[in-house]
């Protein structure tokens, strides 16, 4: 079963960790997300540009409309996520809680929808 473990980091928190420590802690993640690969438990990793960079896209009443940032007012904004393989969804939070990230933000755990049975479902092509 597949989970996507999407991070959430609060900018704030970051700033105020001391001299060192995001490095330490980055090359801390690095070696965790290399065991989980050699496993075969992280399928896929891609950390995300600051939501400085983000545009939000709308379209309403077949107007599109732009905006600057994430989609949402918040502290904790989408850093990056982490496609995982695990048996089960409390496997799946165990394992985010190794992440170092969980104490500077936000890690959640969400199942992905099988696809190929959607599309069975609702009559799409395969």
């Amino acid at each position: 079963m597949q989970f996507l473990l999407l991070i959430y980091s609060d900018d704030a928190l970051l700033g105020a960790l001391p001299e060192g420590e995001f490095d330490t802690r980055m090359r801390a993640c690095f070696a965790h997300a290399d065991d989980l690969h050699a496993e075969g438990t992280l399928l896929a990793s891609q950390q995300l540009e600051s939501a400085a960079k983000a545009r939000s896209v709308r379209i309403r009443d077949g107007r599109t409309t732009v905006l600057d940032g994430p989609f949402a007012e918040t502290k904790e904004v989408l850093a990056g996520f982490n496609l995982i393989e695990a048996g089960s969804l409390d496997e799946a939070v165990r394992i985010a809680s190794e992440f170092p990230w969980a104490r500077t933000g936000c890690i959640e755990v969400r199942p992905i929808r099988d696809m190929a049975a959607v599309r069975q479902r609702v009559g799409a092509k395969p």
